[in-house]
């Protein structure tokens, strides 16, 4: 077992030309034994976003605080502290703040998915 502090984990920015305002802390990621998932806390300042992308590999994502919208093929959704999402295999997604405090978020993946 593992139990550590959010505060024990350095914060990185995200390094993506089409990534704005966003930090990430992997929690459980490469560094850990964990067999099948990791976990990232995200932060997306007011008027940041992520980039718009896809993958052959589900999310599970848990908002903290803030609030924003999450883009598909669909459009836009809007999240706040409590909403969850599941960003399916190949669906297009994007996470943007168009709130005034920041946002955060738990994104669970698939360890083969990084």
């Amino acid at each position: 077992m593992i139990v550590k502090s959010v505060a024990e984990i350095p914060v990185q920015q995200v390094d993506h030309p089409e990534a704005k305002k966003v930090s990430i802390r992997w929690l459980i990621g490469e560094n850990s034994p964990a067999p099948g998932f990791w976990m990232r806390l995200f932060e997306v300042q007011p008027g940041g976003y992520t980039p718009r992308h896809q993958h052959d590999w589900e999310h599970e994502v848990y908002v903290l605080e803030g609030s924003g919208e999450v883009f598909s093929d669909t459009g836009p959704r809007p999240v706040a502290a409590g909403s969850f999402v599941l960003v399916m295999p190949g669906e297009a997604h994007q996470f943007r703040n168009t709130g005034k405090t920041p946002m955060k978020f738990l994104c669970m993946i698939p360890k083969s998915g990084k």
